[in-house]
């Protein structure tokens, strides 16, 4: 079976397919349609979004199609930014900008009210049916940038169990702890009751 991975995005490429690996499906991405233009996320849920980057990627291609979106979730902010996470300093933000502000949100916030969230919400849509999963790594935010690995607010987001934060983690490290990881994995074994190409059983 021929999957879409709807999204531009290398190491996301790179990641899923690894992950496809074992079952019998020959993974493109949205690199290998660029004239699909911007995929516009304006749903209020993870989910939301995640299925609107799916049927945009069914629509321009005709291939059942998996995506993705992510989330990050802070106690002490009720929440937020959730699914505006990439745009929490404002529409262009940078990473940077970003986590600055979260920062500076939570300079009052005593170390052991820091408790968050990331989230990720997996979707397959093939014209006729949305799977849906959801994946999650607790942590804490720190006070102050740890790290230089990884993007986003990797650098603020504490790991207790492997007492790093993500961007103190090496690839292999922060793959084990991978919210995306968890919600295909769960997605993948959802499909594997309905369709023939997922039941391969993984190697490992």
């Amino acid at each position: 079976m021929k999957l879409l991975l709807a999204t531009q995005n290398k190491h996301k490429v790179e990641e899923l397919t690894r992950l496809m690996q074992p079952y019998a499906v020959d993974v493109v991405s949205l690199l290998d349609y660029p004239d699909i233009g911007e995929i516009v996320e304006d749903g209020e849920t993870l989910e939301a979004n995640a299925l609107i980057k799916a049927r945009a990627g069914y629509a321009h291609c005709g291939l059942p199609t998996m995506a993705d979106d992510t989330g990050l979730a802070v106690d002490a902010l009720n929440g937020a930014p959730g699914v505006y996470a990439a745009r929490y300093a404002g529409e262009n933000a940078s990473y940077n900008d970003n986590v600055q502000k979260m920062l500076d949100e939570l300079s009052p916030v005593p170390e052991d009210q820091r408790q968050a969230q990331f989230q990720t919400a997996a979707v397959f849509y093939d014209g006729k049916q949305a799977v849906t999963a959801r994946g999650e790594v607790a942590g804490m935010i720190t006070k102050e940038r740890r790290g230089e690995s990884g993007f986003g607010y990797d650098p603020i987001f504490y790991v207790p169990e492997q007492q790093k934060t993500y961007a103190q983690m090496n690839l292999e490290e922060k793959n084990i702890l991978s919210h995306r990881k968890r919600a295909f994995a769960r997605l993948i074994d959802q499909l594997s009751q309905t369709h023939g190409a997922f039941k391969v059983e993984p190697n490992h």
